[in-house]
């Protein structure tokens, strides 16, 4: 069984347990490689991720618990830069690059908090049309390494997080299908790793892994390379299901 897991979060954000909590959870679970990756200040909307004076503090802490775990397991302190945050992305040992909004009429719509949100986003920001706001988001997608510097493209397809419980638009539509696929071309050549992605699983709101299936062989006949990821927001959920996905890279 994989153990890395590169994608979590701590009570420095929107997380349920301290760092030293998690890096004790990973000990127990046998994790040889523990990424921290705090979501990073976005001036849009701070009510989930650190703030300045936080980042900073994120920084001490996981220096200090790199020392204070030395030989034991390997600590490293990563960053999910958001593509509208406003940090900088060369103190990190690595960046997961998302997008957690788009921008439509002046205004920028979260994606991801819940589904009466992201249906106001589609009617209010998108005139009722789900495929143009897929299609922003896309967008904004396929320009994430170049903008957060990421090594790491998070979550991939999170436009479809409420889809199983709420669906708002077809998968299979060609204008869907036609945005991700743009954003692919884009994301492909520059080298950054794609994850597989459990973390709505842990939460409820999915049955199954970031990305859909036909991105991720899509993926594969482009060359790209997969990890599995937990994004993790409390201890218990490290390696989630990584069991039952890592036949997928």
């Amino acid at each position: 069984m994989i153990r890395k897991d590169l994608h979590l979060h701590t009570v420095f954000c929107d997380g349920k347990g301290t760092a030293e909590e998690m890096a004790e959870a990973a000990l127990r679970a046998g994790i040889t490689t523990l990424g921290f990756s705090g979501h990073s200040h976005t001036p849009i909307d701070e009510t989930y991720c650190m703030s300045p004076e936080g980042t900073l503090a994120y920084r001490k802490e996981i220096a200090r618990l790199k020392e204070k775990y030395r030989g034991r397991i390997e600590i490293l302190c990563g960053i999910e830069m958001d593509y509208f945050s406003d940090d900088d992305p060369t103190c990190y040992d690595y960046v997961i690059g998302s997008v957690h909004y788009v921008n439509a009429n002046g205004r920028y719509y979260a994606l991801d908090h819940s589904p009466e949100c992201f249906r106001e986003a589609v009617n209010d920001g998108f005139g009722g049309d789900p495929y143009a706001l897929c299609e922003a988001y896309y967008a904004l997608v396929g320009d994430v390494v170049r903008k957060t510097g990421a090594s790491i493209v998070g979550h991939f397809d999170l436009v479809t997080k409420f889809q199983e419980r709420y669906p708002l638009f077809d998968e299979a539509h060609p204008r869907y299908v036609a945005a991700w696929k743009k954003a692919l071309a884009a994301l492909l050549p520059t080298g950054a790793v794609f994850e597989i992605n459990t973390g709505a699983i842990s939460r409820g709101y999915r049955t199954s892994p970031y990305p859909a299936p036909p991105i991720r062989e899509a993926i594969r006949r482009g060359g790209g390379k997969l990890i599995l990821a937990s994004d993790s927001h409390a201890p218990e959920t490290l390696l989630y299901a990584f069991d039952r996905y890592e036949n997928l890279i």
